[in-house]
This record gives structure tokens, sequence and C-alpha cells, in this order.
């Protein structure tokens, strides 16, 4: 979906944070506190959520650490203080309410991974041609409108992330 976030991109707390030469990921995690969040009480979901990218993929121009929503503060339920934006990945690796950020030499399980591994990979990139074992992903209904329209590899943004992903069949789901 398309939202007006703000915040910063997230090459500035990599550039920041300065990682080892060694460290290719970056492994987030979100907050557990089940006092205030009785979601999380749920014994059949693993919190806390896990979310990782490439240092590629976090450092490129398009991903940014949103901080607001719609020209205000961003809200709790959108993922208050700070959530992850990667437009041209599907919405979950959009990981809400970030407490804590790793860079790790190796590809950090995620939380779809680890739950439905089947279902969700690693990259999660937006690729109309390869559907869901649940549904079709060729088509997609925007927030506001009522008719379906094709769905756009990369969401779009396949002139400036493609090279991130040369040499990879994505085809599969990794």
């Amino acid at each position: 979906m398309a939202v007006p976030w703000s915040g910063f991109p997230m090459a500035k707390l990599v550039e920041l944070a300065k990682p080892l030469s060694s460290a290719t990921y970056v492994r987030m995690e979100t907050f557990l506190d089940k006092s205030i969040a009785p979601g999380q009480k749920q014994s059949w979901f693993p919190w806390p959520y896990v979310e990782g990218l490439t240092i590629a993929e976090a450092t490129n121009e398009l991903t940014f650490l949103a901080t607001g929503a719609y020209g205000k503060p961003i809200a709790k339920q959108h993922g208050a203080p700070i959530r992850l934006a990667v437009p041209w990945k599907y919405g979950f690796k959009h990981i809400k309410s970030i407490v804590k950020v790793k860079f790790v030499e190796k590809q950090p399980l995620n939380t779809w991974q680890d739950q439905a591994s089947n279902e969700y990979g690693f990259y999660a990139n937006v690729n109309p041609t390869v559907d869901h074992p649940r549904w079709s992903q060729a088509t997609e209904r925007r927030i506001g409108e009522f008719l379906m329209r094709k769905t756009l590899m990369f969401n779009g943004y396949g002139d400036q992330v493609a090279s991130l992903y040369s040499g990879m069949d994505l085809r599969k789901n990794y």
C-alpha cells in the first residue's frame, strides 16, 4: 500500500553504526511487552517479531526508517516509534516498533521464514509472476480504488533495485 511516510534513510543508520566489513545482513527485532501488547500473550506466535535485510538492501536509497505518517508522528498501531519501509518488498517485511538492530554475518531467520517457509522467503520481493501458495499476486487493489490492476515487478521500482538481485532466480521463494 502507498502511505505518505516520513522518516530518514536507513543508510544513515548504517553509516552511523559503522558495522564491521564482515556484516552482510541487518537483523531487526520488534518490542516485546505483553503488559501493553495483549496480542503478544498468544502462545502460537513466537514473539518478538524478527526481520532482516541484506546490507545492500538496507543502504538502498529507497529503504528508510519511518517515524511519521500522514504528516504526524507515527502512531503505535503503525509501528511507533520506528518502522522499516522497503517499498519494493511485501508489507510483512516492514517490521514495526523496532527496538533492536544488529549487523550480522549470516542471513537471519525472520519470523515468517520460521513460521511458514513454504510461503515466505527471506527476500520477499514483489514478483507478480510468482503466486503465493494460496493466492495469485498478479493483480492488486490499491487503497481507495475499486478495480484491480496488474501488480508491477518490485512494485514498480525495478530500475532502482533489480541490480540488488542479479544472478538470483526471482521465480523462487527465497
